[in-house]
């Protein structure tokens, strides 16, 4: 279906506004609320399970899911300090990547599978902050190989915010050909995405990434509207160290161009070719493009939780710092709203020891205080924040 030319034309008039009932809330600030003292702390989530996600929603408060037998939520509002008690969101349920936050008009959207993909699909859907949810029909269309993909695991959707497709949603999915296991299936695996242009009622597949053996994903939209691709290697012939997949694509996610493997971000422990699911997430800053990936930074094992940093839109990734020393599996990572108690703050929902999970969140003057990687220059952003005031 073709967009709401109305709005459309809101959304871009607004300057980065959502518009309707929420018209009041901006999507993107200035780069000072991330600035300040260094701030950084971490706090157990939930203790069962796997597979976690987080997103923040227009209200600002924190939806962190966990899913692989059963969707469980919990919400905080006072941007993390405090979280409530954990509830479940469907049971039996695998978790579809995450949740995703329409920003046009508030609503947030849940993807579940009945057990481990290929498997049947759900879609849930909430209009009050996450707090209830109720089943909702979608229709998603296959692909040009023919193929409705998956849409475990990974990392949340978004909405577009700039340019002729802004108010789409899109997110990552993945087809797993005819099965997961035996292994012999992974190499015709290939990582892909859905958006959908009315609200999430019906949605159109992309045009599958370019390499094979991919799955687990995320995207992130660039300012002047173009959007970065980052994906797992689920499985790859050649020897470690194994590294991430990125694409781009002008078209609003309908097709990838410029495949590469970036050959800075680790995909998991550097001693197998397995890879590991990652966050990605862009600041909300307006005019700029700083993007965050989380993932082991390991030789060897799963651990050493870390966050990069490209100050340039994914061109270098400059600048590292380790979150998480100990035992560190699937993450996933979003950024707090304008103007509410969650503003100012980068979380990253990931698995510790098995199978507890925890959250951390922390600020952009805490990353600034890492390690550089040697991949470009690391900007002096306190300095330019200053410029820009003056």
């Amino acid at each position: 279906m073709k967009h709401s030319l109305l709005s459309v034309i809101a959304f871009v008039l607004s300057g980065g506004a959502v518009f309707g009932e929420n018209s009041s809330r901006k999507l993107e600030s200035d780069i000072g609320v991330f600035l300040g003292n260094p701030r950084m702390d971490v706090k157990p989530l939930f203790n069962e399970i796997r597979h976690p996600n987080i997103v923040v929603t227009l209200k600002g408060t924190v939806l962190a899911t966990l899913g692989d037998k059963k969707l469980l939520v919990r919400r905080s509002q006072d941007g993390g300090n405090t979280w409530g008690e954990e509830f479940t969101l469907a049971e039996p349920a695998f978790q579809g990547g995450g949740l995703t936050v329409d920003e046009t008009n508030g609503n947030i959207l849940a993807f579940a599978e009945d057990r481990h993909p290929p498997a049947p699909l759900s879609v849930y859907r909430s209009q009050d902050d996450g707090k209830t949810w109720r089943k909702v029909e979608v229709t998603i269309n296959p692909d040009t190989r023919g193929n409705v993909p998956s849409m475990h695991m990974n990392e949340h959707g978004i909405t577009l915010r700039h340019g002729k497709y802004a108010g789409r949603l899109i997110r990552a999915a993945r087809h797993y050909g005819k099965a997961n296991y035996p292994k012999k299936h992974w190499p015709t695996h290939y990582t892909t995405a859905i958006y959908s242009d009315d609200h999430g009622k019906n949605w159109k597949t992309s045009k599958p990434f370019s390499d094979m053996g991919t799955g687990e994903a995320g995207i992130a939209e660039l300012s002047d509207g173009r959007l970065y691709y980052n994906s797992r290697s689920h499985w790859n012939a050649k020897k470690p160290p194994l590294r991430r997949r990125e694409a781009w694509s002008s078209d609003g996610g309908a097709t990838w161009e410029n495949w590469r493997i970036v050959e800075i971000l680790p995909d998991g422990p550097q001693d197998t070719n397995y890879g590991c699911f990652a966050g990605l997430v862009r600041l909300p800053i307006a005019g700029r493009d700083i993007l965050l990936y989380s993932n082991c930074d390991s030789p060897s094992g799963r651990n050493h939780g870390t966050v990069w940093v490209s100050f340039d839109g994914a061109k270098t990734w400059p600048l590292k710092r380790m979150v998480w020393k100990e035992a560190f599996q699937y993450s996933s990572l979003s950024v707090g709203r304008p103007d509410t108690k969650s503003e100012g703050w980068i979380y990253m929902h990931f698995e510790g020891q098995l199978p507890r999970s925890h959250v951390a969140r922390f600020n952009l003057s805490w990353l600034m205080d890492g390690n550089p990687t040697g991949d470009g220059e690391v900007p002096n952003i306190s300095l330019d924040h200053e410029g820009e005031k003056s």
